[in-house]
């Protein structure tokens, strides 16, 4: 990003799960999400493996959802995600493992916005069509 924050930018889900252990100077000046990662949190709250971890993560994403204004999957951001995967595809990887990813940065792409992510490697081949900022 070389030392210039985005105005706006699409947080994932592992940014999310991370939020309060980032820089402030590593994100957006104003953070979104997509309604994808409150599918993905609240997976995560049913697939914790006790009841400690469970309440975590139902009071995380409870945080999240209190605190942003999901940005919801379109039809054009479903067009988006095959152009994606197919770019993924391209790059010689599998889409598989990573479809909620694609399907988060569909909704940046569409909508103009840098992704951060804690994983950039899912987004090998995709830089035509999606910025991707790596926190």
């Amino acid at each position: 990003m070389a030392g210039k924050q985005h105005a706006v930018g699409l947080l994932d889900t592992s940014v999310v799960i991370d939020l309060g252990v980032l820089e402030p100077r590593a994100l957006p000046l104003r953070s979104r999400i997509s309604a994808v990662t409150l599918a993905e949190l609240g997976l995560g709250v049913h697939s914790a493996s006790d009841s400690a971890v469970r309440a975590e993560r139902a009071a995380r994403l409870q945080e999240v959802e209190a605190t942003f204004d999901p940005m919801h999957v379109t039809a054009e951001a479903a067009r988006r995600f095959a152009q994606l995967a197919g770019l993924v595809i391209a790059a010689g990887r599998s889409p598989r493992p990573r479809r909620m990813d694609l399907l988060i940065a569909a909704v940046a792409s569409v909508n103009g916005l840098p992704l951060y992510t804690r994983n950039p490697d899912d987004f090998v081949g995709t830089a035509q069509l999606l910025t991707t900022v790596a926190v």
